[in-house]
């Protein structure tokens, strides 16, 4: 139990997040013995970010959001209390649905931008060090349209979850660093505090968000498997109102 709480201890001093103790006991008791609560703390870290927070971490009304946070009929409010959270989902909001579509086929190609550019990687015969590595690149101008669909400016749509369940939307209103289609993976942990929310929805900056880290693997997989026909689903759901 001592080591328990010293664990629950340091991630909190470090992290700000409230490990549940069921959770935690049940992690020790899955450890291999005499190993140093340094090294468990860290490994408890990465388990704790790499999990569902609604199992891992502990359930406080002062870190979790309030019962009305998405209420638009509340004009604005400010958040003081630090409150964890793990992303749902994210939506470069800045790009064109088809621009998105057509950045990620060219992944599917195997092509990638840079600058004015298409890079394009294929498996050829080559000599020296490219021969040896089975691959060279070839490079094709790109013209006007080269930077069409290319991510992580935004700014981005995020829905984010508490440890009580709760969903609410969220918005960069400032450029966040980590925030972006292939860097915030689905499951990852963002610490919100004295965070501002405007008709119930949440405004994030630099000031106010920090990037834990983390991913459920579980969640971010299908997530990724499947963004391609939910952006081709939602164009043609447009065409078909239109």
């Amino acid at each position: 139990m001592a080591n328990a709480e010293q664990i629950a201890a340091q991630i909190m001093s470090t992290k700000s997040l409230c490990i549940s103790l069921t959770w935690l006991n049940s992690f020790l008791a899955s450890s291999p013995r005499n190993v140093p609560v340094s090294a468990l703390s860290k490994t408890a870290l990465f388990r704790v970010l790499a999990s569902d927070i609604r199992e891992s971490l502990a359930t406080d009304a002062t870190s979790a959001f309030p019962v009305d946070i998405s209420d638009p009929a509340v004009q604005e409010r400010r958040l003081m209390s630090s409150t964890p959270v793990q992303v749902l989902d994210i939506e470069d909001i800045g790009s064109s649905l088809w621009s998105q579509v057509e950045a990620i086929e060219r992944v599917e190609r195997g092509e990638a931008i840079r600058g004015r550019e298409i890079i394009r990687t294929v498996n050829v015969e080559g000599a020296g060090e490219e021969r040896e590595n089975g691959s060279t690149t070839s490079t094709t101008t790109a013209g006007n349209s080269s930077n069409i669909g290319s991510s992580g400016y935004g700014p981005h749509r995020l829905i984010l979850q508490d440890v009580n369940g709760t969903k609410v939307a969220a918005i960069e209103v400032q450029r966040i660093e980590g925030i972006s289609l292939e860097k915030l993976p689905i499951g990852a942990k963002l610490l919100l505090c004295n965070v501002d929310v405007a008709r119930g929805m949440i405004l994030l900056d630099p000031r106010s968000c920090t990037i834990l880290g983390g991913k459920i693997d579980s969640l971010d997989k299908p997530w990724r498997e499947g963004r391609k026909a939910r952006l081709l689903q939602r164009i043609d759901s447009m065409g078909n109102n239109s």
